[in-house]
């Protein structure tokens, strides 16, 4: 695993050198720069996960730096000011631009230690805390007592002692991404980043620079590579990535490096790959969607994530988690389930597997009013939210098609229904379905529906 990488800016030797010796012998990664000059080019070299930054240096000074560097939204990592005359005005303009704190010379090393570990500390939960909210994902262990539950944990367990690209398979909604940070919690890596893209999530004019980062001057912005360094980088929806960005993600298996767009020098990175798709791989390499080289290089350990039909004992757990969660998370009103009302979830089917589930219940616990669920309550959600979602009854016939064929024309009948629904809009539909407008556009003609026409 990469450890912590300082970048320690300072004109004045003596203190760079007994820093940067200090901190190596503390276990971090340290780079120092001697200027403002040589700080842009070392942060463009290597993607730093704090910075030591001193204010008055000759070239460019510490304020400048941290202004250009916090434009266009938070810093890219904790930035520590240091100071042997700083003012009060200058202490509140570095706070203002984001610096985590602010050292005094001569520096204290027990107090120099103290922040970088406090402020790694929180970047790190500052990470967690937004990979949870982009992901709307509460869960960081899978859940469940059931036989498969307890042997895909045991797999969990095995795979994540080792550095080995993993491929995450299975329906949607079954959790694939909750496994994936399990993995990645289970490691050797849990106290790097863990970072994730969903590649069915972002159009193809920006997937590149999403995930490699890009330059523009002296801007740059750390894609998701850089961003999981030293951790986990988990990329959703695999199969959804062009061809072009495959051929990049190839060649940062083979040479731990890659270039940003715009960019011109290798970065090099440290960091575990876990793809996960709904899609069969093999069948997709067969088609020529699908470098076959990239796929031999994700499927080193495959695991696949059975869905909730398939271990219906766990309904029970998953219905009590979800109930406390939004409970406690969104302050809705605790209700719990009659015996009639589990059993009758038991028994149903889950097409939407985990998240349908979760949505079920928060949707009860929204609506409802009455302390008890009911059967007929959850009867009566069930139909309702097959009617909403304009789903039309599966015909026999369907289950005897392949699973791309099946799978497809449940596709192009919902987003034929939301498209009316959206009045024929693509942008209402695009917010409808949860999707970004240039690859809804890709997969409406795909499926040969014409937005032109409202879906009908």
């Amino acid at each position: 695993m990469t450890t912590r990488h300082v970048l320690v800016v300072d004109d004045e030797p003596d203190i760079r050198d007994s820093v940067r010796e200090i901190l190596e012998d503390e276990g971090y990664t340290v780079t120092t720069a001697d200027g403002g000059e040589a700080a842009r080019k070392a942060r463009r070299t290597r993607r730093p996960d704090l910075i030591l930054l001193d204010i008055w240096m000759e070239d460019v000074d510490g304020i400048t730096l941290l202004r250009e560097w916090s434009e266009g939204g938070d810093l890219s990592c904790p930035v520590v000011m240091m100071s042997g005359h700083g003012t009060v005005e200058t202490a509140v303009e570095a706070t203002r631009l984001g610096a985590y704190d602010f050292i005094e010379k001569p520096i204290s090393l027990a107090k120099l230690l103290l922040t970088i570990e406090r402020a790694l500390e929180s970047a790190r939960l500052q990470r967690e805390n937004v990979g949870l909210r982009e992901s709307a994902q509460p869960v960081l262990e899978p859940i469940g007592k059931s036989s498969v539950m307890e042997e895909l944990r045991e797999q969990a367990r095995k795979i994540a002692q080792h550095d080995s690209s993993v491929l995450i398979h299975g329906e949607s909604g079954v959790g694939k991404g909750t496994f994936a940070r399990y993995i990645h919690e289970q490691s050797s890596r849990r106290d790097g980043p863990f970072a994730e893209i969903a590649v069915g999530s972002i159009s193809l004019d920006n997937s590149a620079a999403e995930l490699f980062g890009h330059e523009e001057g002296d801007s740059i912005h750390y894609g998701r590579l850089e961003q999981a360094n030293g951790g986990t980088l988990c990329i959703g929806d695999i199969a959804d990535m062009d061809m072009q960005t495959q051929t990049r993600l190839l060649s940062v298996f083979q040479t731990n490096s890659f270039t940003r767009v715009g960019g011109s020098e290798d970065v090099e990175v440290d960091l575990r790959v876990i793809a996960t798709t709904q899609r069969n791989l093999e069948e997709e390499v067969a088609a020529g969607r699908f470098r076959d080289d990239l796929f031999y290089h994700l499927n080193v350990v495959p695991l696949h994530i059975p869905a909730l039909r398939e271990h219906t004992d766990d309904v029970h757990d998953l219905l009590n988690f979800y109930i406390d969660y939004f409970v406690s998370n969104e302050k809705l009103v605790y209700r719990h389930f009659s015996v009639a009302a589990q059993n009758r979830m038991r028994n149903y089917a889950w097409p939407g597997n985990i998240r349908e589930l979760k949505n079920l219940v928060q949707r009860l616990l929204i609506l409802g009013s009455s302390e008890e669920i009911e059967a007929e309550e959850i009867e009566q959600s069930l139909t309702t939210q097959v009617a909403a979602a304009g789903v039309r009854a599966v015909p026999a016939s369907a289950y005897d098609l392949p699973l791309r064929e099946a799978r497809e024309q449940f596709e192009k009948d919902y987003l034929e229904h939301q498209l009316h629904a959206a009045g024929g809009s693509v942008g209402k539909l695009a917010k409808r379905v949860g999707m970004e407008r240039t690859h809804l556009y890709r997969k409406l003609r795909s499926l040969g529906i014409d937005h032109r026409k409202g879906g009908e």
